[in-house]
């Protein structure tokens, strides 16, 4: 048997970073004034932007970055294996790179399967991301859709 432990290793962070074990964070940036909640896994390759909270059991695959300011509820699901061939892809340059811009928020229990949400959009809780959204306004269901601009 092979144990892995889980924890915070090879991160490049900036200042006022809190951090409430336990979490598995590698091999990503985390910007100043972070706040992490536990039980959230930040992979390989993230970019979380300064003053973005994150809130507990989210999980942020691989190559996401979020923008400044952000809000991210609890249990929030972020996947860039689309499985476009019927199953799981081993090749990571077949996945898609997720981008959130500034001010955005994510409401618990949302899971985000699109490449970009643009600043200062608003994805209610529980909702399923499936195109990327790119006007400015307040998102839900699922597949989520725009309810109102902002």
């Amino acid at each position: 048997m092979q144990i892995i432990e889980s924890g915070i290793r090879d991160v490049e962070q900036g200042e006022n970073i809190r951090v409430v074990m336990p979490v598995n964070i590698y091999e990503c940036k985390l910007g100043d004034d972070v706040f992490i909640g536990p039980f959230v896994e930040i992979q390989k390759g993230c970019v979380i932007g300064r003053r973005t909270k994150i809130q507990s059991h989210t999980f942020i695959c691989g190559n996401v970055t979020l923008g400044d300011d952000c809000f991210i509820g609890h249990g929030v699901t972020f996947a860039n294996d689309l499985f476009k061939n019927g199953g799981p892809d081993s090749s990571a340059e077949n996945w898609i790179h997720i981008v959130l811009g500034n001010s955005v928020t994510v409401g618990s229990g949302a899971t985000i399967l699109a490449a970009e949400i643009c600043n200062g959009a608003v994805i209610g809780a529980g909702s399923v991301v499936t195109k990327p959204v790119l006007l400015k306004g307040i998102y839900a269901g699922n597949p989520a859709k725009l309810l109102r601009l902002l």
